[in-house]
């Protein structure tokens, strides 16, 4: 079907345009934080806005005003599950996880990659992404809450950005 009727493309612009005010209005006041990617969370509630909103504009049985209150609906609860992670540790580890450690002073975490489902020729693809090219170079890589690989170099003494990363029992 190509075209239905004058009305459903007049009702697309219109709710398309006021939906889309709302939206970057509700974003504007919500914060950077609401379409972060820092964890699997964000993630979610970044990808849920994208659908909410294309819901709203295509589908005649859902009103402007419905779109936007799920709209602020999802925000506001972004918002409160973030301000509850920022003050209690327990909801943060519930909602974020944490860093976990892949690859440690020149040895690859079987174990760890196992779990966490990655083979060592991704962890070696985020090592040249980064522009090591030996694994002598690397200290540490560190698959992150977003999903993302964090490689540091070998650096000599305290690694303190590694306090917070998961390290299994035969490296603590």
């Amino acid at each position: 079907m190509i075209f239905d009727t004058w009305y459903d493309i007049f009702r697309v612009i219109v709710v398309g345009t006021v939906g889309y005010i709302g939206l970057i209005a509700f974003l504007r006041i919500s914060g950077k934080r609401t379409l972060s990617k820092m964890n699997m969370f964000d993630f979610v509630v970044t990808i849920t806005l994208g659908s909410t909103f294309a819901s709203t504009i295509l589908s005649s049985s859902v009103s402007i005003a419905e779109g936007l209150t799920a709209i602020l609906l999802l925000i506001g609860l972004q918002y409160i599950v973030a301000w509850l992670a920022a003050r209690v540790n327990w909801f943060a580890k519930l909602v974020k996880g944490s860093p976990t450690l892949l690859f440690y002073n020149g040895h690859y975490l079987p174990d760890v990659l196992k779990k966490q489902r990655i083979v060592k020729e991704e962890v070696r693809f985020a090592m040249r992404a980064q522009g090591f090219t030996d694994l002598d170079q690397v200290g540490a890589v560190i698959l992150e809450t977003n999903g993302d690989m964090t490689v540091i170099p070998d650096v000599k003494g305290d690694l303190a950005t590694l306090q917070d990363v998961d390290l299994p029992s035969e490296q603590t």
